[in-house]
């Protein structure tokens, strides 16, 4: 039975700051390289055929440090299909220092809600959008064949691929949260059911 990894990248240097991040291109802390290295040695024992991660740099360092942790060399294939959520004008600010010009509520419904977006950016249905098509073509077509895929990419886009097979509702999909470095181990029929989900 095929599996699908789902990784979320270690922590970037603008999570440790409390930033807005989205598409701006920034790299892991050290902290966050540790925890690619713990995933790494994770998933070493599990055999994977194909990794896929998105256009940005932190998802990119976070699959080369699991692959040279866990001693495996698969093909790569990099998309901004998988990139995270663009936050618009949020990208850069400090998350307290933006709740406090604008207000709590009205940042937790740019950041939290389905479909409303950050003012010139993505809801999280706008990056489910242009995310699960790619999965449906690309990374189930892989598992269709039953080969192990590894994803390693964002909060956002890893969320709405967590939303399609978890059959989460718009409300319920608001409350997960992905730690960063942790793997999401799903064993699916090669059709894409899920059969069981193991968090690592």
């Amino acid at each position: 039975m095929p599996k699908l990894i789902l990784v979320r990248h270690g922590q970037s240097l603008w999570n440790a700051e409390n930033r807005f991040t989205g598409w701006v291109d920034v790299p892991l802390t050290s902290a966050g390289i540790e925890e690619a290295r713990a995933a790494g040695k994770k998933l070493g024992r599990i055999k994977i055929d194909v990794a896929y991660t998105s256009g940005l740099t932190r998802a990119q360092k976070t699959l080369a440090v699991i692959m040279e942790s866990g001693g495996f060399e698969v093909p790569i294939i990099s998309d901004i299909a998988l990139n995270e959520r663009h936050y618009g004008d949020l990208q850069g600010l400090d998350k307290a220092a933006t709740a406090a010009k604008f207000g709590d509520d009205q940042v937790k419904i740019w950041r939290r809600s389905y479909d409303i977006a950050p003012p010139h950016g993505e809801s999280l249905k706008d990056t489910a959008a242009r995310t699960l098509p790619f999965f449906e073509r690309c990374i189930l077509g892989d598992i269709k064949l039953n080969k192990n895929v590894l994803v390693v990419a964002h909060g956002n886009s890893n969320r709405s691929i967590v939303m399609q097979l978890d059959s989460l509702s718009k409300e319920e999909v608001l409350e997960l949260n992905l730690d960063t470095g942790t793997p999401i181990v799903y064993e699916l029929t090669v059709d894409g059911k899920v059969e069981s989900k193991t968090i690592l």
